[in-house]
């Protein structure tokens, strides 16, 4: 089920420092919506909060630095989700 991009912008902001979220987590089913809907996000959005539904950020060395800064686990190229994914229902 769709959502809308307001729904989406309120789910990206209860994620606390230290976890992150998946697109698929933030719209099920539509991923890429809510790609988009990030993309437009507002300046007070913490995108770097959200990844692959594998683990890899899609921002490159900046995404990666915050989620460093945050002290979120990564692997190699990846966040490890199994450590640092805030449970789905925690978002709606």
């Amino acid at each position: 089920m769709a959502v809308g991009t307001e729904v989406i912008y309120a789910r990206i902001r209860r994620v606390p420092p230290g976890f992150v979220t998946t697109y698929g987590d933030l719209s099920p089913g539509a991923a890429r919506f809510a790609g988009r809907a990030l993309a437009q996000g507002a300046p007070d959005m913490p995108w770097w909060r959200v990844v692959r539904s594998d683990g890899t950020w899609t921002q490159g060395p900046e995404q990666r630095c915050l989620l460093e800064a945050e002290g979120i686990p990564i692997r190699g190229q990846r966040v490890v989700l199994a450590d640092a994914r805030i449970p789905p229902d925690a978002l709606y």
